[in-house]
């Protein structure tokens, strides 16, 4: 048995059907048209060539009767003449409600005042409760929430004060107040923009201060990721395989370069001393560890006593690595 959807599947078809055969379209849309039939009986599972009786009443017909009726049909709660529903209407505020959200606001401003946030909160509420999405009472209860710290029901307020209302401008300063204290220094930047320019005039200046400040904020977080991408990059060139650091430096340091008439000795037997391996194995994490290292005062020194040639720690060149390592400067790191 076929459903209401079903018939109407139907009818759909129908009506595609009609328009090729009335003139509404023309021969070069029939390839078209048999797709979309098609689509729909197979989607509705109907067929649409069955020599069954079909309804009385094409779609066209059924729409230019709904047409004519739409206009005469008197609107129910909730609707218009078509029988669609529409938005409530807002409910008129009269002067004595005005005047008893302002009141509620004046007791909310002298709580603030007295830093009785709170309260503040609350008066604010009641008002709003009177007068929903008052710009005013809205940025007033932002206002309130960032002086206890709740920055996140600032900013909720702070926005719905600016969608209410753009041109109320304490409500850009509020937002921008709320998304910086939340770490959104990009976010913030915009709102103090947007607070300036429906100021006009270049600003006020709390409103220019905040924005300065998130600028500036803005442009140190840029530089830092700037520089950690340059640190990665350095970490990646830098010295050998797996961001060896360059041991001819270290050798240099140490007072030479090749193994056996002084200087930097074999690195097999070099890289056998747990400690040693152990403090390049940290290097070798962090390539930035060798501009400790050759800042490091004791170092110096330790290379300026050990530099020039032969093997010993007696004649010069590099010392023998027990004593090295032993010194607690060498082995933290």
């Amino acid at each position: 048995m076929a459903t209401t959807k079903h018939r109407l599947a139907l009818s759909i078809i129908d009506f595609l059907s009609t328009s090729l055969t009335d003139g509404t379209l023309t021969e070069d849309d029939h390839e078209d048209i048999e797709l979309a039939r098609e689509c729909i009986a197979r989607s509705f599972k109907v067929d649409y060539q069955d020599a069954t009786p079909k309804d009385s009443q094409s779609l066209l017909q059924i729409y230019g009767v709904y047409e004519k009726l739409k206009g005469k049909t008197p609107a129910g709660p909730g609707t218009n003449a078509a029988g669609e529903k529409t938005a409530p209407a807002v409910k008129e505020v009269t002067e004595a409600q005005k005047k008893e959200a302002e009141g509620l606001k004046s007791q909310g401003n002298a709580a603030m005042a007295k830093k009785d946030y709170p309260t503040a909160i609350d008066f604010y509420s009641k008002a709003l409760a009177i007068i929903p999405g008052n710009a005013i009472f809205l940025s007033n209860r932002a206002a309130a929430y960032s002086a206890s710290k709740d920055h996140e029901s600032a900013r909720a307020d702070a926005e719905a004060a600016v969608a209410s209302d753009p041109t109320y401008t304490k409500g850009w300063s509020r937002l921008g107040l709320a998304r910086f204290a939340l770490g959104d220094a990009k976010g913030s930047l915009e709102a103090y923009s947007e607070g300036i320019k429906y100021e006009g005039n270049g600003g006020s200046d709390a409103m220019k201060k905040g924005y300065e400040t998130a600028k500036q904020r803005v442009a140190e977080l840029e530089a830092g990721e700037s520089d950690d991408d340059e640190v990665a990059a350095r970490g990646a060139s830098g010295g050998g395989t797996g961001g060896m650091p360059d041991l001819a430096s270290m050798a240099s340091m140490f007072g030479g370069g090749g193994a056996g008439g002084g200087g930097m000795p074999d690195l097999g037997s070099l890289m056998s001393n747990p400690m040693f391996a152990s403090m390049a194995q940290n290097l070798m994490g962090n390539p930035e560890m060798m501009n400790n290292i050759m800042s490091n005062p004791r170092l110096r020194e330790m290379a300026n006593q050990f530099g020039g040639g032969g093997a010993g720690g007696s004649g010069g060149g590099m010392p023998d690595l027990s004593a090295l390592m032993s010194d607690p400067s060498i082995a933290e790191m």
